[in-house]
């Protein structure tokens, strides 16, 4: 199977700070047009202003700061593509701290080798602080040519957490159809096969970011090797 890797250069735009330049640290999503920021830079900005830097998008009339959340998502996978950014900025705090002999109150575990695992999935189950991505999935026009009984979902149309992986899709879609013997399959998103790891937030920012919601995902029957 061929795999599809995603230079850091190619989406360097998408996981850096629009407002001070530098990849994002504490990453935080204004819920109302999904662009994200650092934190300090976001705060700062709403403090004498209520639209997103980046759209002018109204984020609140009165209280911008309500409409802004983590994305602890977005975060793992700015640590994942560069790597020394985490060391550094944990470095940053730890020196930060104990100049002023105080502990972080915002102490971070490091970030999870897999983005979003989990042994369990339901796509109705997420946070509240999540943020939520529009989801269509359909069977791949291949499927066809295996002359199989492979019956399509019967919901088409979902919205769930952006941590979701294509791992967990995976298993969600094999519990909803009937695959044969020796058969398996894989998730593609514009032609492109997906790695299990992927989150719905990850494949939105590399492949679907200049395309209208919802983000469309297929899945294509294969056969399972030895």
């Amino acid at each position: 199977m061929q795999q599809n890797s995603v230079m850091v250069k190619d989406i360097n735009q998408h996981i850096t700070c629009s407002l001070c330049a530098g990849y994002l640290i504490d990453a935080t999503t204004i819920i109302e047009c999904l662009h994200t920021f650092c934190k300090t830079c976001i705060v700062k900005y709403l403090q004498n202003c209520n639209s997103c830097p980046v759209c002018n998008t109204v984020v609140h009339e009165t209280q911008p700061l309500l409409n802004i959340r983590p994305d602890r998502t977005m975060q793992d996978i700015v640590y994942k593509l560069v790597p020394s950014l985490y060391n550094a900025e944990q470095k940053r705090r730890e020196e930060f701290y104990r100049e002023r002999g105080e502990e972080d109150p915002n102490v971070q575990p490091p970030p999870p080798d897999h983005i979003g695992a989990a042994t369990e999935f339901s796509l109705s189950h997420y946070s509240r602080d999540d943020d939520l991505i529009s989801l269509q999935i359909e069977s791949h026009s291949s499927n066809s040519q295996y002359e199989l009984n492979l019956q399509d979902l019967s919901r088409k149309y979902y919205r769930c957490s952006s941590r979701v992986t294509v791992f967990h899709l995976k298993k969600f879609i094999l519990g909803k159809i009937v695959v044969p013997p020796l058969y398996d399959i894989d998730l593609l998103c514009c032609e492109k096969t997906l790695h299990k790891d992927n989150t719905l937030k990850f494949i939105w920012i590399s492949y679907w970011l200049k395309r209208d919601p919802p983000l469309v995902l297929k899945y294509k029957l294969k056969q399972r090797i030895g």
